[in-house]
């Protein structure tokens, strides 16, 4: 086997890569498995305005390629593979990619969360281009125009309430007559004079594909099989999230909602010398630059770990 790494980063996105900027920069080799789809959620964005030091924006996959030139940059070893398996039962770690595999001394999980979709090919045709899972990232886009939010439990409120400050009408379509929401996230919703509620219905279809971009959506109701077509300009997806933790499964804590366990304040997980940064382990913000700024703590505190477990 190869010689031990120091510290091994799974996953990319703005928490892998900035864990690699750092870990590099403080000489620490990183061995980076950055996944076959490398980049994370924002390769799935278009125009990003909310990311610091861009005053005009820039396209999600051109930030995600600026900060891994900048990590390759420092000298971090990227490999474009996605890790299938753990064992963080013996020291050093061992990650493993099909058949091959790797010693390291610390890991960082970076391996995010996927949002949850509809299931539709318009859907991931229109996807930053009317389409998308994020009311903060994409909700200016919608000034003074239709916007339609799919889902029911507190995500859903939070983005329909969001995007009635910027909207012209904001529509709640929920399979259900009644929302999982808590209480007080209906309330709110219920009192916005911009929000409406259609209830009992399903996506059927988006449109419009030839033209690039969201016109209308087809709604079906689940009781009659009605299929009504209602114009649209902005759709926003809030069934939810799922983190990426199938590999880490039953190796770390994980939250009842399934995401990594970390300590308040920090990025270690339940394992020492085993750190989780970005969406993997924040269903909270969800950002690109909270990502970031925790993919920072866990290579300070992988660096720090290092230096106090390993002979200098």
């Amino acid at each position: 086997m190869a010689v031990t790494r120091k510290v091994i980063i799974i996953g990319s996105g703005p928490a892998g890569y900035t864990a690699a900027i750092y870990a590099a920069r403080a000489n620490l080799s990183p061995l980076m498995l950055t996944g076959v789809q490398k980049g994370g959620q924002l390769m799935l964005t278009t125009l990003v305005e909310n990311y610091p030091g861009f005053v005009d924006g820039l396209m999600g996959p051109e930030l995600m390629e600026i900060m891994r030139k900048q990590a390759e940059r420092f000298g971090t070893e990227m490999v474009a593979e996605d890790a299938t398996a753990v064992d963080f039962s013996r020291r050093p770690f061992v990650v493993r990619a099909g058949e091959d595999e790797w010693e390291g001394h610390t890991v960082v999980l970076a391996t995010g969360a996927s949002s949850k979709l509809l299931g539709l090919d318009a859907e991931r045709t229109l996807m930053g281009r009317g389409v998308s899972t994020c009311a903060t990232c994409d909700g200016f886009f919608f000034r003074d125009q239709n916007i339609m939010v799919v889902g029911g439990g507190d995500s859903a409120m939070e983005e329909a309430l969001y995007l009635a400050r910027l909207g012209r009408k904001v529509e709640v379509v929920h399979r259900r007559d009644r929302l999982r929401a808590s209480k007080i996230m209906q309330e709110r919703a219920f009192k916005h004079p911009k929000i409406e509620f259609v209830w009992n219905s399903a996506v059927e279809d988006i449109r419009d594909v030839a033209q690039g971009k969201v016109t209308t959506v087809l709604l079906k109701n689940l009781q009659t099989g009605e299929i009504a077509e209602r114009p649209v300009d902005g759709l926003f997806i809030a069934i939810g999230h799922q983190p990426n933790t199938a590999i880490v499964r039953g190796q770390v804590d994980l939250l009842p909602n399934g995401y990594v366990k970390v300590a308040p304040g920090t990025t270690r997980t339940s394992v020492p010398g085993v750190f989780a940064a970005g969406d993997v382990q924040d269903h909270v913000y969800r950002q690109a630059v909270t990502a970031a700024s925790t993919g920072c703590m866990a290579a300070l505190e992988a660096e720090r770990y290092l230096e106090a477990t390993q002979p200098h």
